[in-house]
């Protein structure tokens, strides 16, 4: 059971070394730095920071045996932003291939549904069977306004996302954001209207930034504002595709509630559960969307 507090010591409280915005009036057994609920690890006597718990310090057991956990249940990582600087990485490469091998690359990549392209001279699209496109897509630029804008997104956002859920969570949140973007614009946009980029991976962990930010009990009024001005971007510049803003937006928030609300008992269960779900939803809705179109 976690340490709670007693109310008459709420006033002037420390706060986590980890995370600043806690108050906390518990503190680490061997180093004494303030830990939240979040960071503290059982040890034979009290509780323990995860940096001491990496050293394998006084819990009485090897330095991976009791592992910190981040908010999601995922272990905490050294770099808690490597699987943002992979993808990071991904886009830029992509970016790259483009500015070499020019736009015969996009046309195979992009994501359409299902129209005949004069470049390749051929019908194409996800109801042809190329249904890599709804991921590739994801990663695709050609501007460099584009690319530089959801980079930054990346970099900012998942900066705050991937922490907090752990690199396993995170990368399947940012997997099925993308995807869900994509299934979205696939399903209601026309079937030759090309799509790309990876904003339906931001807006997903804009979706997981609301969600972190109110179970953190933060103040909520800058991410309401920032997600409005996000949505209203989205829907009054053109030539941008607010289904994958959108579709990547609600599964971010769906996917991320599922992951730091499940019961602890039965975190594994409810979160990949959730995952497979928003998963097979996916599935359902581009086989349904390719029945139509074939």
């Amino acid at each position: 059971m976690e340490p709670k507090p007693s109310e008459n010591a709420r006033a002037g409280l420390p706060r986590c070394y980890r995370h600043p915005e806690v108050e906390t009036g518990v503190r680490c057994t061997r180093c004494e730095k303030p830990i939240c609920p979040a960071c503290m690890v059982s040890a034979s006597v009290g509780f323990q920071c995860p940096d001491c718990v990496r050293n394998g310090s006084g819990t009485g057991h090897a330095a991976d045996a009791n592992q910190p956990r981040t908010l999601a249940g995922g272990r905490v990582a050294a770099d808690d932003r490597l699987v943002t600087k992979i993808l990071i990485g991904i886009n830029l490469a992509v970016y790259l291939a483009v500015l070499v091998f020019g736009d015969r690359l996009v046309d195979e990549l992009v994501l359409i549904g299902y129209a005949y392209s004069p470049a390749l001279g051929e019908l194409v699209g996800v109801a042809d069977g190329e249904w890599y496109r709804l991921l590739t897509s994801t990663v695709l630029h050609q501007e460099v306004w584009h690319i530089l804008f959801n980079v930054l997104g990346l970099w900012v956002i998942g900066g705050i996302v991937e922490p907090e859920l752990g690199r396993i969570r995170y990368a399947a949140l940012c997997l099925l954001s993308g995807l869900s973007g994509s299934v979205l614009a696939y399903l209601v946009a026309a079937q030759n209207q090309p799509s790309l980029g990876a904003s339906g991976v931001v807006y997903g962990l804009i979706g997981a930034w609301v969600v972190l930010a109110r179970r953190r009990r933060h103040d909520m009024r800058p991410v309401i504002l920032f997600v409005a001005l996000s949505l209203l971007m989205t829907f009054t510049r053109p030539g941008i595709s607010w289904e994958a803003h959108v579709g990547g937006l609600v599964a971010g928030v769906v996917v991320t509630y599922a992951l730091v609300h499940a019961p602890r008992a039965r975190r594994d269960l409810v979160q990949y559960g959730a995952l497979a779900l928003v998963l097979l939803l996916d599935v359902g809705i581009v086989l349904a969307r390719t029945a139509t179109l074939t």
